[in-house]
């Protein structure tokens, strides 16, 4: 029971750190927002350029399956929410099991 344990803890700091590249893209997606000629340079593109690499698949496939909400000039993109909570769901199962097996309190 001790490597499930192990095994969760580890998938749970792996997603926690998914979160957190996401939590990233975010803001890099934000800033051009609020301030238009804002370009990444130096070590900055290096880490844009990684997390946008980890991060696009996913939100590319969620994409591909549902498109953009139109409502008249705009457009409603829920790729990115629903990415984190993909993420969190299986971060609450590997937080759940990895806190079961600690304490003994499991339950089948």
């Amino acid at each position: 029971m001790e490597a499930v344990r192990l095994i969760a803890a580890v998938l749970n700091a792996l997603l926690f750190l998914y979160v957190l590249v996401l939590l990233a893209r975010l803001v890099l997606e934000y800033i051009p927002m609020f301030n238009r000629e804002w370009r990444p340079k130096g070590a900055t593109l290096i880490a844009a350029e990684v997390v946008f690499t980890v991060t696009d698949p996913p939100i590319k496939l969620i994409r591909r399956f549902i498109p953009a909400l139109r409502i008249g000039g705009i457009a409603i993109d829920f790729a990115f929410a629903l990415t984190m909570m993909l993420v969190f769901v299986p971060m609450a199962v590997t937080r759940a099991l990895a806190g079961c097996f600690r304490t003994g309190l499991c339950r089948v």
